[in-house]
């Protein structure tokens, strides 16, 4: 496998919403603006991005188990926005899905988001208005979670990796309702970058236990990592820790997925270590880490963290109502018909407005949910790709499990790959009342139909 460096490889208006009451104590802003930055390497032009806090990724936000998040979003952009708190478990109120939990903040607007986080772990915040637009421009931040008790490791360190499409000479690609990404893999850059960076790079000691939390905020892109230089586990997904750590080995990160490491460094002194990302089969930095001089003995095997109450009452499949989605179009396998804002159109007509996708014939949000259903009941949810892609399949306010051929679960996530022309069935408790969008996370995927909602009553 041939390691290099990652490089260039190509040159509605809504009424102001104000927050709901007065601010909690303690509230800081949350700046959505455009700004200039440095994305390229320095000798090309900074590139102008719609940017949290100035900057892309956005500002990391650290909260404690148990503890709270209390943002408010200030609208410095041209356009409306909401934002979405990947992963969380929190009021519906505050999810930021603008039509279904709240409107669209429109310019110079404000929204007060304010939630209790539940469970540990590894998150992130974005746009969800437009968002293939608005997250291709750089509307994504990290957002931590972190245990009472953390593991005990030299370092902990957010890696969030993006991709990005930028024409000449560092410029981010208008291209935002490109038909071919919409009716294909989706948006997928010619630039990729780790917190922001072409080569981002930390120097360690050999020895020293990391915790590295790779967060995939691209569009489009499924990163396939590896590890050079770095033995350990995979602790976590999506947030959730595993029951049993697992070896660190080939990883898949779909779009909006995200893994915990907790890694040790095994490389010599003088050498580097690296998380690779893995295409067309060389490997590419991601994140190098400059081994300067040598630490104490290695430590021995890791034990699991501990679980989060979303593991804690597990999904019981056996009597569940089964609910199933179905997933057609795209390229190479086609969408005959399907029913988009209340009438049926044939995939001519569809393409004509951009769709290409539907879920269980349906094209878009439907303005009836896919299933409606008590809170604290279970749903069993076949998902059937019909179509010729992998898509990431994205809950929110949830996490659920696999339902295994076996018989058995797999491990607690948010967001999750269903590859073409299989089946996955997943098992959700729903004890989280109000209305849930459920939807690709391929952001191309999405705005050409890929959506649909569950409601919790």
């Amino acid at each position: 496998m041939k390691l290099t460096r990652r490089a260039m490889l190509g040159g509605i208006a809504a009424g102001v919403v104000l927050p709901r009451g007065p601010l909690r104590a303690g509230t800081q802003e949350l700046r959505a603006a455009v700004g200039q930055v440095q994305l390229a390497p320095a000798e090309y032009p900074a590139t102008e991005m719609w940017v949290y806090g100035g900057s892309a990724p956005g500002p990391l936000i650290r909260a404690a188990q148990g503890g709270r998040v209390s943002r408010e979003l200030v609208n410095d952009l041209p356009r409306p926005t909401t934002v979405h708190w990947h992963g969380i478990r929190l009021e519906n109120a505050m999810d930021g899905v603008p039509g279904l939990t709240q409107e669209a903040v429109a310019p110079g607007g404000r929204f007060a988001y304010d939630f209790a986080v539940p469970d540990a772990g590894t998150y992130w915040y974005h746009s969800h208005f437009k968002a293939i637009e608005q997250v291709s421009r750089g509307l994504a931040g990290p957002l931590i979670v972190d245990e009472p008790e953390p593991p005990e490791v030299d370092r902990d360190l957010v890696l969030t990796l993006s991709d990005w499409r930028l024409i000449d000479p560092a410029a981010i690609s208008g291209d935002f309702d490109n038909m071919h990404d919409a009716a294909h893999a989706g948006r997928i850059g010619n630039f990729v970058t780790t917190n922001g960076e072409a080569a981002y790079s930390q120097p360690v000691r050999r020895h020293e236990r990391l915790r590295l939390r790779l967060i995939n905020t691209a569009p489009g892109r499924i990163f396939e990592l590896s590890v050079q230089g770095l033995s350990g586990w995979i602790a976590a997904v999506d947030g959730m820790p595993l029951e049993q750590p697992l070896p660190i080995g080939q990883m898949f990160v779909a779009p909006g997925g995200r893994v915990d490491l907790i890694a040790d460094v095994t490389g010599e002194v003088g050498q580097e270590a690296f998380v690779l990302e893995i295409f067309q089969g060389e490997g590419f930095a991601l994140a190098a880490f400059p081994i300067e001089d040598g630490g104490g003995a290695r430590r021995g095997a890791l034990a699991a963290l501990p679980p989060n109450p979303a593991q804690l009452a597990l999904p019981q499949p056996g009597e569940a109502r089964s609910v199933p989605l179905r997933i057609d179009g795209g390229a190479m396998r086609g969408l005959r018909e399907a029913v988009f804002r209340g009438e049926t159109l044939d995939g001519q007509a569809l393409a004509q407005q951009g769709i290409f996708w539907a879920l269980n014939g349906q094209a878009g949000a439907p303005p009836d949910p896919m299933a409606e259903v008590a809170r604290g009941e279970t749903l069993r949810i076949p998902i059937v790709n019909q179509t010729a892609f992998p898509h990431a399949m994205h809950l929110h306010g949830h996490h659920v499990r696999e339902v295994l051929p076996t018989g058995g679960m797999g491990p607690a996530r948010d967001t999750f790959l269903v590859d073409p022309g299989s089946v996955r069935e997943i098992a959700v408790l729903l004890d989280n009342p109000g209305d849930w969008l459920f939807h690709c996370h391929m952001l191309s995927h999405h705005a050409a139909g890929m959506g649909t909602w569950i409601r919790v009553v």
